[in-house]
């Protein structure tokens, strides 16, 4: 028992801290997924290839849509999640296109999140994985003007 006991252990605290570490990265994919389909149903007057920016008010919904869930914040999906560690941007493709519903704009307007966040760790280098370890994700959608 004394010898397979430490190995057990070992083990033990590792597979919690890779679970959770599995568990994390899923919500950072999942959060960064959630924001990208909010975004794409902006509308044209806020993310257009006219301007290429994102306004500050629609920018920081879509970024609290990805943290949070939910529109008026609240609780992150993973502790230590800030809206800092999210980057919205908009891009518009080098061909134009037109046609469809992007008849009335200069050319389809893309939106592109990415999201960096630190791993927290649960017992902090016991297991296998450490605090230094960063949780990354990314998405990009068409806005569909909706």
């Amino acid at each position: 028992m004394a010898l397979i006991l430490p190995l057990l252990v070992v083990m033990m605290f590792g597979g919690l801290e890779l679970g959770y570490y599995f568990y994390s990265q899923h919500q950072v994919v999942k959060g960064v997924r959630d924001g990208a389909r909010f975004a794409s149903r902006q509308s044209f007057v806020d993310l257009n290839c006219d301007t290429a920016t994102v306004p500050a008010d629609v920018e920081t919904a879509i970024q609290e849509i990805t943290r949070t869930g939910r529109v008026s914040g609240g609780t992150a999906r993973i502790p230590g999640w800030e809206n800092s560690d999210i980057a919205v941007t908009l891009t518009c493709p080098g061909t134009a296109i037109t046609t469809g519903i992007y008849a009335d704009e200069t050319n389809a307007p893309q939106i592109n999140l990415v999201a960096s966040v630190a791993y927290q760790s649960l017992f902090e280098g016991v297991g296998i994985i450490d605090s230094t370890y960063t949780l990354n994700a990314s998405q990009q959608a068409a806005v569909m003007g909706i």
